[in-house]
């Protein structure tokens, strides 16, 4: 864990009694009240470099809020068509349904904890211009700076994708409260490419001291970039981004997939913007807690691993499970027996690392397949648990108060490599380079390649998202742009980054939510058709009955009213300018 993110309790009530100087006014008794001479105050906080970084300390904090890299997201990641949930639980519920509202938990925290980390960088951001030089070492005042720009980036690219716009505030000032939303573009262009400009030049590639890793770096500013380019489907720029990061040698795949969901090997060679948590700081304290809650004292750890793991005994709800869809994906995807990484092994790796089916390989929490209370969940019609982001492969339960330390990864290089793959796609259709790029994933992963299928196959490779339970047989096709694009949106992605927090935009940008849903839908009803002659058999080994419940969402969905979260309820009430 990283010396710089803990310590933010040690600077909580300091930088915080400041902060909220700028979110008060003051009434006729308080000009009547003696202040403390001992209280920070505005005027007196903002003095030296070690103040500067105390409060930058907390914007980096705000990446630890539950809404946007813990358990609240596992209520977005519910309405793919990678996850799948029971109607019991209400909140995943919801979301799973459409049904949500404008006042819904994860829609409104979200929001509310993304302008709190934006709060806290214009904090840093405007104080920094107008501080004495003096106070700061050589370049310092520019990383410091830079840092506070890229993150400040970072909130507003989750606002403006999950939420389809964004009010822009790049001022500590709350005079001007009533302000009107700006489009994506228009928050592209105004601030987040700006700050990543900046941000891209002013930090180093790589920090010297160990105790600063976890910080951005000229690798994140322009990843992030890339992204922006990418959603804005400016493909020349994104590939561009992607490949500087690529060629800087910074970053290499890690060997096993499982390395980047453990807190056994973080911060590693494949990491690129990454969230840190505790599962030990500020013990006691509930994972689910931030703080930015009165009188809460946050909890450090990140509670996405009590949604996903087992409520057989060992510590968790498994509120959120593998669709079938994605678990039949991840049979199909063929091990190569000639990779060293599948010794002893039919499933591959990146299967082992990601769900846990009947039939998996190795243990899950110390026991092994035939423990009976690990399918204890599976009689309701879901047939594969969570792995990612649990401590499946620690200890024999999950941690009690939801209390994960397991890192979470908003960007990292298997990302990159694919997100470089589709824009070199699209802006040159060049199929070898993207297939390059892709084959590096599915090597690690243990898998075949796409050039290994196209070698044996009199150059054509297999759809291997058509689900052979339902059709018989996947079409064989030639590598074009289109076929390799369908590749990487139904494939290589759903596969690689399940359970990441990307799936839902990336059918958004793409414009396929609607097709997608919808053959997620008739799958379902094929099963539930044949239900009969598919009980127990392979590859899903379904048990009981075909969960249906995903069928509401797909007859509710509008792309209007879905592709993005409705503004809060409270920001519509009291922002006149909306």
């Amino acid at each position: 864990m990283i010396k710089f993110i803990i310590n933010i309790k040690a600077l909580a009530i300091a930088v915080t009694a400041c902060c909220m100087l700028s979110f008060t006014s003051c009434s006729e008794e308080e000009f009547l009240t003696v202040n403390n001479p001992n209280s920070i105050t505005d005027a007196t906080f903002w003095k030296t470099s070690s103040q500067f970084n105390s409060a930058l300390t907390t914007v980096y904090a705000a990446m630890q809020f539950q809404g946007i890299s813990g358990s609240g997201l596992s209520q977005e990641i519910i309405r793919t068509d990678l996850a799948d949930t029971y109607s019991f639980f209400g909140r995943w519920n919801i979301f799973r349904q459409l049904t949500y509202t404008d006042n819904s938990e994860q829609l409104v925290n979200k929001w509310n904890q993304l302008y709190i980390g934006i709060f806290r960088a214009n904090q840093v951001i405007n104080n920094i211009e107008i501080a004495d030089p003096a106070i700061f070492k050589a370049n310092e005042k520019e990383q410091i700076l830079a840092q506070a720009k890229c993150l400040r980036a970072f909130f507003y690219f989750e606002l403006i994708h999950t939420y389809g716009k964004a009010v822009i505030r790049t001022e500590i000032s709350t005079t001007d409260l009533n302000k009107p939303t700006s489009t994506i573009e228009e928050v592209n262009n105004q601030v987040i490419i700006p700050d990543l400009n900046y941000a891209r030049l002013n930090l180093p590639k790589i920090w010297a001291n160990s105790e600063d890793r976890g910080r951005v770096t000229s690798g994140t500013a322009t990843s992030l970039r890339g992204k922006v380019y990418l959603y804005a489907k400016q493909w020349g720029p994104a590939a561009s981004d992607f490949k500087e990061v690529i060629d800087s040698n910074v970053y290499a795949l890690t060997p096993k997939s499982l390395d980047n969901f453990t807190d056994q090997n973080e911060f590693n060679s494949e990491s690129i913007l990454e969230v840190a948590y505790s599962s030990t700081a500020n013990p006691g304290a509930n994972g689910n807690n931030v703080d930015d809650v009165p009188g809460v004292s946050g909890g450090e750890s990140n509670a996405i691993a009590s949604n996903y793991a087992s409520i057989g005994g060992f510590g968790g709800f498994n509120t959120v499970v593998s669709s079938l869809f994605l678990h039949e994906l991840f049979t199909n995807d063929e091990v190569d027996p000639a990779n060293p990484i599948n010794t002893g092994n039919s499933h591959s790796r990146r299967l082992s690392a990601s769900i846990c089916p009947k039939d998996f390989e190795g243990l899950y929490f110390g026991v092994d397949k035939t423990n009976k209370n690990v399918h204890s969940y599976r009689g309701l019609g879901l047939t594969a648990l969570v792995k990612k982001y649990t401590n499946w492969y620690q200890g024999t339960s999950e941690i009690p108060l939801a209390r994960s330390g397991i890192n979470f990864r908003h960007i990292r290089l298997a990302d990159v490599y694919l997100m470089y793959a589709e824009a070199v796609l699209n802006e040159s259709s060049n199929v070898a380079e993207a297939i390059k790029y892709i084959d590096l994933v599915r090597k690690r992963a243990g898998v075949k390649t796409l050039q290994q299928y196209l070698d044996a196959n009199g150059n054509t490779f297999p759809q291997l998202h058509i689900s052979k339970q339902v059709h018989g047989t996947q079409p064989m096709v030639s590598p074009t742009k289109e076929n390799i694009m369908t590749h990487i949106q139904m494939v290589e992605r759903p596969l690689e980054l399940c359970f990441e927090g990307h799936r839902w935009r990336d059918l958004v940008r793409w414009g396929i939510v609607k097709n997608v849903l919808t053959t997620m839908g008739n799958d379902l009803k094929w099963r539930r058709d044949n239900l009969g002659t598919i009980l127990n058999q392979p590859p899903l080994y379904i048990e009981g009955s075909v969960n249906l419940l995903s069928l509401i969402g797909i007859d509710n969905y509008k792309s209007a009213d879905h592709d993005y979260f409705y503004l809060p309820a409270a920001e519509q009430q009291s922002n006149k300018g909306l």
